[in-house]
């Protein structure tokens, strides 16, 4: 839906069990919820709005192996020297073997935390479509403070249907209800 607008119907309630019991009821009635707001993340809501699991995690499995390796081929490298590569010599610490595994613990646990960390950051970013030059709408500035919100997409709906989700939300307790398009 890229370069098309969205007509948006929202509602803002001003506590989070109130708005699960709400998405429980629009679940019931299969009213097709285009997105939940929240200012913090609310324990059970990705299983009420039957969310796959993150696999977000793979990947930082996938970085952190990456900056595993690049941790022990370099020192490798660098203190083996001619031993495991032609063309270098190797170094000598204080009558430490060439190739120490040991010493290199702590630095390979540090790249590895280093690559996850930034591979991660990267691809959740790049996921959510965020990053420097995008314009991300906001429904409402409250939501990121103290309001919870339940929007619904409302482009292909009739009057009726959009009067019937103005009732749902009246019915759910929410305290507002707006109508906007991003």
């Amino acid at each position: 839906m890229k370069g098309q607008h969205k007509e948006v119907l929202f509602g803002l309630y001003n506590d989070e069990v109130v708005l699960m019991n709400a998405i429980s009821k629009a679940k019931k009635q299969h009213l097709d919820i285009m997105d939940v707001y929240s200012p913090f993340p609310i324990h059970g809501l990705d299983s009420v709005l039957d969310l796959e699991e993150s696999r977000l995690h793979v990947v930082g499995f996938i970085f952190g192996t990456i900056g595993m390796l690049t941790a022990l081929i370099g020192m490798s490298w660098i203190f083996g020297g001619s031993l495991m590569f032609e063309g270098d010599w190797p170094t000598i610490f204080g009558g430490k073997p060439y190739w120490s595994l040991p010493a290199f613990i702590p630095i390979v646990f540090e790249m590895t935390v280093l690559f996850t960390a930034i591979g991660m950051t990267v691809v959740f970013y790049i996921i959510c479509g965020l990053g420097f030059g995008v314009d991300n709408p906001v429904l409402d500035d409250r939501i990121t403070d103290d309001k919870f919100c339940l929007a619904f997409q409302t482009n292909e709906m009739d009057a009726g249907s959009v009067d019937n989700l103005k009732g749902f939300f009246q019915a759910t307790g929410a305290e507002e209800v707006h109508a906007k398009t991003i």
